[in-house]
């Protein structure tokens, strides 16, 4: 299950002959500063005959949960700060509601959705305005790359733009949640922040302390580049359909002072992975385990000795600064190591 959510904002119905169709009240002057413009709180009842009319069925698989309180999207518009100069990216299109609401306020946006039906439904709906991109495909090309396409169109569209101030805002779809969150926090270009909507679990890890159980990788390297706060917690009964678990509304906010601290972050993103991969071994078992260490003792305990470990510790009391500190000594012992090898050879 993935707790994405999206709402339809405004439906219209036409000839009782024919079905119910969904439009979105886009401003015509998108140069405006007033507030978005109402609309009325859709219910389960009307999302059902809207898709009923249209075949199409909410995919558990896709995470397609869909926000029924009209203050809560509005919430998270809100908290973006939109001024007319934001890029903004969505992922995960739905009904077009939040995308809708975005476009009141930003200057560009590309909204990005893999159901193909959803994809059509939404375009419909909007009218296309031209500050806004519907882009039907998957956001990610692999696990640990972002979908090239969608950052060519990105690029294309920020060109366009007085300022280069870009702005994840999205009902994040679980399975993808975590990968889009860290892949644009270690993308080259610069985020200003991002409002978004995961399942709780994935809130409770970002913002986790060394010592719990939820710390770990992710956390690790979130905090490292950014702050991160938790907006809202929200129930099951807010979607349609219910989810199995709470979701949450977070605001995390990249930070250029720590990204400065970090050498390599794709290397740092790796270490993290690697020792991780180990979380039930002590902190000497999971560095044994690494592929960096090629599994030689000798060389695990020289740098827990140089770093004043025993080796004993568990990986998951350490900070962010204490593992960024054994990343970066463990890449120094291993380019050593290879420099050695170089010369003897």
């Amino acid at each position: 299950m993935r707790s994405q959510a999206e709402l339809g904002n405004e439906g219209t119905r036409g000839s009782h002959a024919g079905p119910k169709t969904l439009t979105y009240p886009y401003h015509e002057n998108m140069n405006s500063t007033s507030a978005s413009p109402p609309a009325p709180r859709q219910t389960q009842s009307f999302l059902r005959d809207l898709f009923r009319q249209h075949g199409l069925v909410p995919k558990k698989k896709l995470g397609q949960n869909f926000l029924i309180d009209i203050n809560l999207v509005d919430f998270i518009v809100k908290a973006g700060e939109l001024e007319k100069s934001d890029f903004v990216l969505e992922v995960g299109t739905g009904t077009g509601s939040l995308t809708s609401r975005l476009a009141h306020g930003a200057g560009a946006i590309l909204t990005v959705e893999i159901d193909p039906a959803f994809h059509q439904l939404a375009k419909e709906a909007s009218n296309e305005p031209p500050h806004v991109r519907f882009f039907q495909g998957d956001v990610l090309k692999s696990k640990n790359t972002l979908n090239p396409d969608v950052l060519a169109a990105l690029d294309e569209m920020c060109a366009r733009l007085p300022s280069q101030r870009r702005k994840l805002i999205a009902n994040l779809p679980y399975a993808v949640a975590t990968p889009v969150i860290a892949n644009l926090l270690l993308d080259d270009r610069s985020w200003e922040r991002m409002v978004v909507m995961v399942q709780w679990e994935i809130a409770d890890k970002l913002l986790a302390p060394p010592g719990t159980k939820e710390y770990g990788a992710l956390a690790i390297l979130v905090q490292s580049l950014a702050d991160v706060e938790i907006l809202r917690r929200l129930p099951p009964d807010v979607f349609w359909p219910k989810p199995a678990v709470d979701s949450g509304i977070i605001r995390i906010r990249p930070k250029a002072d720590k990204r400065a601290l970090i050498p390599d972050v794709h290397r740092f993103r790796i270490f993290l992975r690697d020792l991780y991969a180990h979380r039930r071994k002590n902190l000497r078992g999971g560095l044994v385990s690494m592929p960096a260490s090629g599994g030689d003792k000798r060389f695990v305990d020289a740098l827990l000795a140089e770093l004043g470990y025993t080796g004993q510790e568990r990986a998951e009391t350490l900070t962010p600064g204490q593992h960024l500190q054994m990343c970066e000594a463990m890449m120094r012992s291993v380019e050593k190591q290879r420099d050695l090898g170089a010369a003897n050879g």
